[in-house]
C-alpha cells in the first residue's frame, strides 16, 4: 500500500489567475473560495483571480491566497479519490497552516482570518526598507550560518559614530539600534545547497558579501515585503500568539511535520506552539522532507499552486531508484496525472 505525504507551498508559489481552473470546473473548490471570501469579508477570489499582480503579492492577500488555492486542490482531490487518507503531511512555511487544515487540526475559517493577520503582524514588524532576505547557493547550511554569526558580530560594534550630530541617542537606543542593525541569520534551508537567509538590511548584504567571498554559486537579493523567519519578526509572534490561542484547535488526523523541529505532530497543543514558534525560526524543510521519507512516504504530492517543493525534493533526495514518487496537483491536468498514478501505483514525470 502507498504511504503519501501531502506537501503544501508557502508564500512565493502566487501567481495571478491560480486556482481558477479548479474553481470553473469543480464546485467544491468554488466553495472553498467563497468560503475564504465570507470569512475575510472581502473578495479575496477576485484578487486572486485578476489581481493586479501588486495586489496579491501584499502580504496580508498572498499567505491567505495560496491557503484558499491549496485547500481547494486539497478538497478536489479528496473528494476524487474516495477514501484517500495521507499518512503524513507538511508544509513549507505558511503551508504548514494549509496541512493542519488538511488535517482537520482548526477550520479552514479561522485558518484563513488568521492568516491574513498573520501577514499584516509580519509587515508591520519591520519597516519598510530595513530588512531583507536573500538566497544562497552552493554553500552548505552550516556554512552559511557561520558567515551570518560573522557578518552579525562585525555589525554589532560601537553603535554611535556620527560626529555630526552634537545630541547623541540614549545608551538603550544605542544598544536596540545596534542589535536590529546586526540580525541575520538563516531562514530556509530548503535544499542542501540553497539557503535562504534573513534580516536587516545591513546584514544581510553583509552576509551575502561573506557569501560571494566563500565561494557560493549564487547569491540573490530576494524580493519580498518583510525579513521572514529571524529574530526581527519578534513583535509579529507575539501579536499572532494572541489570535492563535483564541482559535479552537483538535488533534490532527493525521501526523505533520512541523518547520520549527522537524517532527511530526500529532497533538493540537504541540501544532499551537509549533505555529507560534515557526514565525521567528528558520523553515528545516531539508530534515522535514526527510523525516517523511525516513517514516515511508512511498509518494509526494504537492497540492496547491507552484511546483516549488517538488523540485526542492528533487535536490534534497536526488533522483535515485528508491526515491518516492512525485506528484502535484494544481491544475485539471495534474490532478488527473496524480489520480491515475495513484491507482496504479506508478511514477509521474
Amino acid at each position: 500500500m502507498p504511504r503519501i505525504a501531502f506537501l503544501f507551498p508557502g508564500q512565493g508559489s502566487q501567481s495571478v489567475g491560480m486556482g481558477r481552473e479548479l474553481y470553473d470546473r469543480y464546485p467544491t473548490a468554488r466553495a472553498v473560495f467563497d468560503e475564504a471570501d465570507q470569512a475575510l469579508g472581502f473578495s479575496l477570489s477576485q484578487i486572486i483571480f485578476d489581481g493586479p499582480a501588486e495586489t496579491l503579492q501584499l502580504t496580508e492577500h498572498t499567505q491567505p491566497a495560496i491557503l484558499t488555492v491549496s485547500i481547494a486542490a486539497f478538497r478536489v482531490l479528496s473528494e476524487s479519490v474516495p477514501g484517500l487518507v495521507p499518512a503524513f503531511a507538511a508544509g513549507h512555511s505558511l503551508g504548514e497552516y494549509s496541512a493542519q487544515v488538511a488535517a482537520g487540526t482548526f477550520s479552514f475559517a479561522d485558518a484563513v482570518r488568521s492568516v491574513r493577520l498573520r501577514g499584516q503582524f509580519m509587515q508591520q514588524a519591520v519597516p519598510e526598507g530595513q530588512g531583507a532576505m536573500a538566497a544562497i547557493l552552493g554553500l552548505s547550511a552550516e556554512r552559511v550560518n557561520d558567515l551570518c554569526s560573522e557578518a552579525s558580530d562585525e555589525l554589532a560594534g560601537p553603535a554611535w559614530s556620527d560626529p555630526t550630530v552634537d545630541e547623541k541617542p540614549s545608551e538603550s537606543d544605542h544598544v536596540r539600534a545596534q542589535v536590529v542593525k546586526s540580525v541575520v541569520s538563516p531562514a530556509n534551508l530548503n535544499s542542501p545547497e540553497q539557503i535562504v537567509i534573513s534580516g536587516s538590511t545591513e546584514g544581510v548584504a553583509r552576509a551575502v558579501e561573506l557569501a560571494q567571498a566563500a565561494g557560493a554559486k549564487k547569491t540573490v537579493i530576494l524580493k519580498v515585503s518583510a525579513p521572514f523567519h529571524c529574530a526581527l519578526m519578534q513583535p509579529a509572534q507575539n501579536q499572532l500568539a494572541s489570535t492563535l490561542e483564541a482559535v479552537t484547535f483538535y488533534d490532527p488526523a493525521f501526523p505533520v511535520a512541523c518547520n520549527v523541529d522537524a517532527r511530526l505532530l500529532t497533538r493540537h497543543t504541540d501544532v499551537l506552539d509549533a505555529l507560534i514558534r515557526q514565525v521567528t525560526a528558520p523553515v528545516r524543510w531539508v530534515e522535514c522532507v526527510q523525516l517523511l521519507v525516513n517514516q515511508g512516504a512511498t509518494h509526494l504530492i504537492e497540492v496547491g499552486p507552484g511546483r516549488v517543493l517538488t523540485g526542492l525534493t528533487r535536490q534534497i533526495l536526488g533522483r535515485g531508484v528508491e526515491s518516492p514518487v512525485s506528484l502535484n496537483v494544481e491544475y485539471k491536468a495534474s490532478l488527473e496525472k496524480t489520480i491515475a498514478a495513484l491507482a496504479s501505483g506508478g511514477p509521474t514525470a
